[in-house]
């Protein structure tokens, strides 16, 4: 396969959805970069719609099922802070980033999901201290380029707050644009979190979210300013995606009380649990149940009446999926079932207190997983849909997809490096490429 391009920005907007289109649209560097591209405004993410799955299937053309991400967290039922599938080692098969290093090929990558310790020459991996004697800049130093993150750190480093944004999204993008102009490498990737956080912490409509596709739209200004200036822009494509969509949320359902309180699980005097027979695995929209013995027909025929029975008093869960059904949607092959719930419920993990919990809004700042909005639901959900766009070297102009699906991205963009990406789930999207 040829190479049609001899850069390539994939610039992933976290929570990016088809909802946004409209507004995105009249924002200055957004409507200028439509103008040349193409674009499809109808993406069907992945089962579960979370992060850290959606971004491994950017860059396999995989599902989750597939590809090994089933969730944002392992399944850890014995730590109250599960670690987070940071690690490339947890992803199944080639990426696109593999096969192009093997190519000679330089990548660089910001707060990409799932490439701590991967090859990536260039790469400030999304990863955070779990544990209490870690620290934020040692654990990234350690699990991505250390070099390479001490010189973006002390240039841009005086930007960041924590994790807190918009700092966290300004520090890597200046890093992204020094990157641009010193290291010239053929493939970036780079992850804004800000769209995603602001809607969590404020909801989908809210003035924070508003501001944030405003600076997203600053931003793509910046990064096409930056390869024009450098004398790139005419050798570069450049693609915004976007990784899923969410809903607003008041409520939580914690069924691991439930479980708990029948017997299914049994925790210390500090709420740890110390062992299980069935738990619930949270991704916020949905939630996957896993039995300690998966082939007992009986604890399986149990743990079905007893969700159900306590769904037909509550009516917060909209589907119950058998392990079958999951797969067949992408999903992690180990569960025994899948739940999906209603608009306005979402997942949590807790074994204490009340099982359905209203989301009280003090709380939503102080603790991470009390929320606004949130994902992780059925991507075909009505509204649900997120965005991808592309344009410059290879790719046609004013080109418009109707439907696609995440799996499809990272075929297309393998054509464009010239790059075959082996058993994938998707398809090429021929229709945005030039001849």
């Amino acid at each position: 396969m040829s190479r049609m391009t001899k850069y390539l920005y994939v610039i992933s907007f976290d929570g990016l959805s088809s909802l946004d289109f409209e507004y995105i649209s009249s924002l200055p560097n957004f409507k200028r970069f439509l103008a040349e591209a193409s674009y499809c405004k109808n993406v069907y993410s992945v089962y579960p719609s979370l992060t850290y799955p959606a971004h491994t299937t950017i860059v396999t053309g995989k599902y989750p099922r597939n590809h090994g991400i089933v969730n944002n967290t392992l399944l850890q039922p014995y730590r109250k802070s599960p670690d987070w599938y940071w690690s490339r080692k947890y992803i199944k098969g080639d990426t696109i980033y593999d096969l192009a290093i093997k190519k000679g090929m330089k990548v660089a990558a910001f707060l990409w999901p799932v490439t701590a310790n991967s090859k990536i020459q260039y790469n400030v991996p999304e990863i955070f201290p779990n544990r209490f004697w870690q620290n934020q800049l040692i654990v990234s130093f350690l699990n991505g380029s250390p070099l390479f993150q001490y010189e973006i750190n002390k240039k841009f480093g005086y930007i960041r707050n924590g994790i807190s944004h918009p700092e966290l999204d300004d520090f890597i993008h200046r890093s992204f644009l020094y990157t641009i102009e010193t290291k010239r490498p053929d493939i970036t990737f780079v992850h804004y979190s800000e769209l995603d956080a602001m809607r969590h912490c404020h909801g989908f409509y809210s003035t924070q979210a508003k501001s944030s596709l405003k600076r997203h739209d600053k931003r793509l200004g910046e990064i096409i300013e930056t390869l024009k200036e450098n004398h790139m822009y005419e050798d570069s494509t450049i693609i915004a995606l976007g990784d899923h969509s969410s809903f607003d949320e008041d409520k939580i359902i914690d069924l691991n009380v439930m479980l708990k309180n029948t017997g299914y699980i049994h925790t210390d005097k500090k709420g740890n649990i110390k062992r299980y027979r069935a738990f619930v695995k949270n991704c916020d929209g949905c939630a996957y149940v896993y039995l300690k013995h998966s082939t007992d027909k009986e604890l399986k025929n149990g743990i079905y009446s007893l969700i159900s029975n306590f769904n037909r008093n509550t009516n917060c869960i909209e589907k119950i999926y058998n392990s079958d059904i999951a797969t067949k949607f992408g999903a992690d092959p180990k569960c025994t079932f899948m739940l999906e719930a209603k608009r306005g419920f979402y997942f949590l993990d807790g074994t204490e207190g009340d099982v359905i919990k209203k989301v009280i809004p003090e709380q939503v700042n102080r603790m991470r997983n009390i929320t606004k909005a949130t994902h992780g639901y059925s991507p075909y959900k009505k509204d649900y849909t997120t965005v991808f766009m592309a344009g410059g070297k290879g790719i046609r102009k004013n080109a418009i997809v109707d439907k696609m699906n995440l799996i499809d991205e990272a075929p297309t963009m393998a054509k464009l490096l010239g790059i075959k990406l082996k058993n994938v789930d998707g398809r090429v999207i021929d229709e945005f490429m030039l001849e």
